[in-house]
């Protein structure tokens, strides 16, 4: 199981967490928690690279990432160099 506390979280809105590791692997990604769901979605495409999640949480989570995308870029970048990422503002 991944420790949240090994995952800074970038936004909170809904029930949905997301979050991204320190210098984890290409592509550039984030990592989203719902419930019992966990996926990664791929900052480029804003499709899930790997998990799943329901339609109605994948559509807010990719309609809250294409208004982010190039602080998310940013945060990517922060993350591969082990420094910590900046918060991004939820869904209202």
């Amino acid at each position: 199981m991944i420790e949240t506390q090994k995952m800074p979280t970038l936004s909170i809105f809904y029930g949905i967490l997301i979050q991204m590791f320190w210098n984890d692997h290409a592509p550039a990604h984030f990592h989203v928690r719902y419930a019992e769901y966990r996926a990664q979605i791929a900052i480029d495409t804003l499709e899930i690279v790997e998990g799943n999640l329901p339609a109605r949480a994948l559509a807010l989570v990719q309609e809250w990432a294409k208004q982010h995308q190039n602080e998310l870029m940013e945060n990517w970048d922060l993350c591969l160099r082990n420094q910590s990422p900046k918060k991004i503002e939820p869904l209202p």
